[in-house]
């Protein structure tokens, strides 16, 4: 297969994979870039055990770290533990209207500030399954563990999620 066939098959996915570990589209777009030079320039090194998939993102994965890296060094590690804030009134907006979206993307941003401050590997396995909308497996390759391994780490992950939101006043 060349490796214009496997840029347009998997561009996609590496693409929405980062999107869900950066939440940033131009970012994103930007590690999509640099994870096909990365794996043109190691092709050489793909030795099938797991799928090209699997293997495209887990250097998207390493990308993104080592931007998230260079950010914190560049940032002197300063991070925004601003809590979660209740996201609705009583009465309901129309489903479409401007009310209803400021509310939704309000609510998604609380979510996003709580998965913001989970620990790893509880983060990235949760935002790997539902917004990567990986499978156990997937994950369980991505980490170099088992589809088990990756069943039990989004079950905790969830329950630290439904805790911590418990807890936001």
């Amino acid at each position: 297969m060349k490796f214009e066939d496997i840029y347009k098959q998997y561009y996609r996915d590496v693409y929405y994979f980062l999107l869900s570990l950066s939440g940033n589209p131009e970012l994103s777009e930007e590690l999509t870039q640099e994870t096909f030079y990365r794996a043109l320039k190691n092709i050489h090194k793909f030795k099938g055990e797991c799928q090209l998939h699997s293997w495209l993102c887990q250097i998207g994965k390493h990308a993104y770290l080592s931007w998230v890296k260079k950010q914190k060094h560049l940032a002197g590690d300063v991070s925004d533990p601003e809590e979660a804030r209740a996201a609705r009134e009583d009465g309901k907006p129309e489903e479409n209207s401007p009310e209803a979206l400021y509310i939704r993307r309000d609510e998604a941003l609380s979510i996003y500030k709580v998965l913001h401050l989970l620990r790893e590997p509880y983060k990235e396995v949760f935002t790997l399954r539902t917004l990567g909308d990986l499978s156990y497996k997937e994950i369980g390759e991505i980490f170099g563990r088992g589809e088990g391994w990756a069943r039990v780490t989004y079950h905790r992950a969830k329950l630290k999620i439904q805790e911590m939101i418990r807890e936001v006043p």
